[in-house]
């Protein structure tokens, strides 16, 4: 099944000022809200999609619908 997957970026309104060389949007608030991507095997199909996004404002959150997903930059 299908979880949310956890990303390294931080919440932020809109894209702009994101970086353009693909890297991940961090700041240095530990606070900042969390994204996640994707959906679930609850969710309705509209946000079974990387293009799904939302945030959770407790980076701490664990649940049986929310994973993360190991990825590396291929050399």
């Amino acid at each position: 099944g299908n979880v949310f997957e956890w990303c390294l970026d931080q919440w932020h309104d809109n894209y702009e000022g994101a970086p353009k060389d693909g890297s991940a949007w961090v700041t240095d608030n530990d606070k900042a809200n969390r994204i996640y991507r994707g959906g679930s095997w609850y969710n309705v199909p509209w946000n079974c999609r990387s293009a799904s996004r939302d945030y959770l404002s407790f980076p701490g959150f664990r649940g049986n619908d929310v994973g993360f997903r190991v990825m590396c930059r291929a050399s």
